[in-house]
């Protein structure tokens, strides 16, 4: 601590999974500290809004797939550098990375030996139990703890040598949408009774690009299925123009959740109302599960990647699913269409499957929030009662 007696965080998140986790470690060290806490470091909006004054755009690093990093390795080496020297001027009380291992535990290895001393702290353990298991060990030479999303992962970070608590998900701290949202959205977008399924592309550009042709077939097949259907596409910020000027030329629209003239938390309220206000899902595979799954919304994922980063997963995946709910739950209940899988014919007869068979992931969407700590007395706060035991 300083003269002042605060504690001085120095956080790194990389993408939008990254900031949620970070804006809500954040709360929670303000509230657990009293107020007694400094923010500095690399944050998205959520973050920002927070407190964190970020020393460059966050979206500088939201890059996914090894095709995609190529042209950017030198912006990211930059990157990293700047990031390593803030970190060692400062000499803050502990760094707290989040996810974006290849940027963050770049940063962390430098930090280490300039600063030999620093308590370094990791929040989102590596998917080991996936792929890589080799990635626990390397992360040890400089990580001193670890924060874990997954009731299951503690162990496989101790046993490489590093503390770790699981601290739940955020996502169950947005689990509780009031009737009356659900009926203001319903009135805003003028959804009628019918059917309705949420489409989620994805929040990267290039996730955009290759999920939204496939999508837009999806929802002309699914409509001359199920004429009365109707859909919802909550529009990442990061890709809003992106997003607007592709979907005007699909021949069946959806209705955009737009980011303007909205404040970060309406943004993310009217995201979950529209899961709590849909039938369905149609998503983009990652951590967006959880999120449905936490306002009990059946999903059918999908997932396109460039031809290396497809090569490179189905050669050193260690499980046969990439989708959350499934990996908690150790079921295969939620249907995914991954790589070649992912054509338009196929997720359309899934998710058509799910808008005519009702409750058919009820008991896993429960289960998995159940595991993930909803309903647990000040979960919020578990991650920021980890990172202050380990410093202290």
């Amino acid at each position: 601590m300083n003269k002042m007696n605060h504690l001085n965080f120095f956080m790194i998140a990389g993408e939008m999974s990254g900031d949620i986790l970070g804006a809500s470690l954040m709360s929670g060290l303000i509230t657990e500290t009293k107020g007694k806490v400094a923010f500095s470091g690399v944050g998205g909006p959520l973050m920002t809004d927070v407190g964190l004054d970020s020393i460059f755009n966050m979206s500088d690093l939201s890059v996914m797939g090894v095709f995609e990093v190529i042209p950017k390795i030198p912006m990211l080496l930059s990157r990293i550098k700047k990031t390593a020297r803030a970190v060692i001027d400062e000499q803050p009380d502990a760094l707290i990375t989040i996810d974006s291992p290849d940027f963050c535990l770049r940063v962390a290895k430098i930090v280490r030996l300039a600063l030999p001393n620093i308590k370094i702290i990791h929040y989102v353990a590596p998917s080991v139990w996936a792929w890589r298991p080799e990635r626990a060990l390397k992360m040890a030479k400089n990580i001193d703890h670890v924060l874990a999303l997954l009731p299951f992962e503690a162990p496989y970070m101790e046993d490489a040598g590093m503390t770790c608590d699981f601290v739940g998900h955020p996502v169950i701290s947005n689990a509780v949408i009031q009737p009356e949202a659900v009926e203001k959205l319903r009135a805003d977008l003028d959804l009628h009774a019918g059917p309705i399924v949420t489409v989620l592309p994805g929040s990267r550009t290039g996730e955009i690009k290759r999920m939204c042709p496939i999508f837009k077939d999806v929802l002309i097949n699914t409509r001359e299925k199920n004429p009365e259907v109707q859909f919802i596409l909550p529009v990442a910020s990061a890709v809003e123009d992106l997003v607007v000027n592709m979907v005007e030329k699909w021949d069946v629209k959806p209705k955009l959740l737009l980011n303007k003239n909205y404040s970060i938390s309406e943004v993310t309220n009217r995201k979950y109302t529209a899961y709590a206000v849909s039938s369905a899902a149609l998503a983009t595979s990652g951590t967006v599960a959880l999120e449905l799954a936490s306002q009990n919304c059946p999903m059918v994922v999908a997932y396109k990647a460039n031809w290396i980063t497809t090569r490179m997963v189905k050669k050193f995946a260690k499980i046969d699913t990439a989708n959350l709910i499934n990996i908690i739950t150790n079921t295969r209940k939620i249907p995914e269409h991954l790589f070649d899988n992912c054509t338009a014919e196929n997720i359309t007869k899934s998710l058509c499957n799910l808008l005519f068979n009702k409750g058919m992931q009820d008991n896993v969407m429960v289960e998995a929030m159940d595991l993930l700590g909803l309903g647990n007395k000040n979960s919020n706060l578990w991650a920021a009662k980890s990172v202050l035991r380990a410093i202290r």
